[in-house]
């Protein structure tokens, strides 16, 4: 693992412009779950990540539903759950939920419980809710070792992009989520299942500046910066902790230990092995797209496509039900 790395120096220079000094400023202290906190409670519109760009998106549907107007949830929705009704669900590390309260409008589901220690994005997504009078959905702020699961209560466990934020994701499973879910009971994730604090080899590093070098030097220009995107070195483990210690804590134990304790139903691995590091804090060029910037991006799609032919996705969305006893 790389303690410290030139990315950690541009990467906090970069933050400090893009969130604020205050934002940096809150990483010092020595309270874990304030610096997580810190790391969700920011209402300022961030533009610098791949996720962030409709085209990536449209890739990631195509890739998880075989459509690119179709996204996992509605595929959910209209394949697995068609004809099931009066389902409770509950999602960890929710966040502002927005995939919730886009669940909580189909007819299927008599309860949503949503879970995140973020008051700020707890507060948001109540608010939303309360908008749309959406009566199915309820809010817990709660850290998860003190929320309290009901046995055999939920019909759907749902994990996006929260799972790889816990620790301990073996014992997570097998002794909370698996106990409280029903007999036919469903997980679902949407996560990053590559290596633990971003850790990558340096086989996928030397990938991802190539991937970086596909796209134009013009469309490099960083986020809120005159400085130029021409490498990527990584992630430092020193500052992935100081930043946000929950950060791919146990991430590579997600896929082994889903296997073990779960029956897979679907499971659609959809990369950003490159394009998340590749294309991070240069995403706003891509946001509204003209032949040249569709170009580039399908350049650097078709480079991670044939990188995926060879290596396991860093992205995976899954169905996977509880096994029978």
């Amino acid at each position: 693992m790389r303690l410290i790395t030139l990315d950690d120096f541009k990467d906090t220079l970069l933050k400090g412009k893009q969130r604020g000094w205050d934002f940096i400023l809150s990483k010092f202290t020595f309270q874990n779950n304030a610096r997580t906190k810190s790391a969700f409670n920011s209402s300022a519109v961030i533009s610098a990540n791949w996720w962030e760009i409709p085209y990536v998106k449209k890739r990631w549907n195509k890739m998880m539903t075989n459509d690119e107007h179709q996204n996992y949830k509605q595929y959910l929705m209209e394949t697995v759950l068609k004809d099931h009704s009066n389902l409770k669900l509950l999602s960890l590390g929710s966040g502002t939920c927005s995939h919730e309260l886009e669940l909580a409008q189909y007819k299927q589901f008599e309860a949503i419980t949503c879970v995140d220690l973020s008051e700020y994005r707890i507060s948001q997504a109540e608010k939303k809710a309360a908008q749309n009078n959406l009566q199915n959905i309820s809010f817990v702020c709660s850290n998860i070792d003190n929320f309290s699961f009901k046995e055999d209560h939920y019909d759907v466990v749902l994990f996006n992009a929260s799972l790889h934020h816990f620790r301990h994701v073996d014992t997570l499973l097998s002794e909370k989520i698996v106990p409280c879910l029903t007999s036919s009971g469903l997980l679902v994730i949407n996560e990053y299942v590559g290596p633990n604090r971003l850790q990558f080899p340096k086989a996928q590093i030397q990938k991802i500046n190539k991937g970086i070098q596909l796209l134009p030097k013009k469309f490099r220009r960083r986020y809120k910066s005159s400085l130029y995107k021409n490498s990527f070195s990584g992630s430092g483990l020193l500052r992935m902790i100081i930043a946000d210690p929950s950060e791919c804590v146990d991430s590579s134990s997600i896929m082994p230990s889903i296997n073990k304790h779960f029956k897979v139903i679907i499971e659609k691995p959809y990369g950003g092995n490159i394009l998340m590091n590749a294309l991070k804090d240069i995403s706003h060029h891509f946001i509204d797209l003209d032949d040249e910037k569709t170009k580039a991006l399908d350049a650097i799609f078709e480079f991670e496509d044939e990188y995926l032919k060879h290596n396991p996705s860093d992205f995976v969305f899954g169905v996977y039900r509880k096994p029978e006893h």
